[in-house]
């Protein structure tokens, strides 16, 4: 497993990923997603995922905005 375990992503219609990120500390990480929430929820169709990478390799989505997305 690398060294950025948080993953951060932007997409918008169609799964577009507008933007990404990635971060070693879930609270920097936690901090630049409700950062994207506030610079990024007036994109139509924005949706915002906060993820980390387990051993194995697979990804966990901690949060999403907006809820249930």
């Amino acid at each position: 497993m690398g060294d950025h375990r948080y993953h951060l992503t932007l997409t918008t219609t169609a799964d577009r990923t507008v933007m990404d990120g990635q971060w070693s500390n879930l609270a920097t990480a936690e901090r630049k997603f409700r950062s994207w929430i506030g610079s990024y929820s007036a994109i139509p169709s924005a949706h915002i995922a906060l993820a980390e990478q387990a051993t194995d390799a697979t990804w966990t989505e901690l949060k999403a905005w907006p809820d249930g997305a």
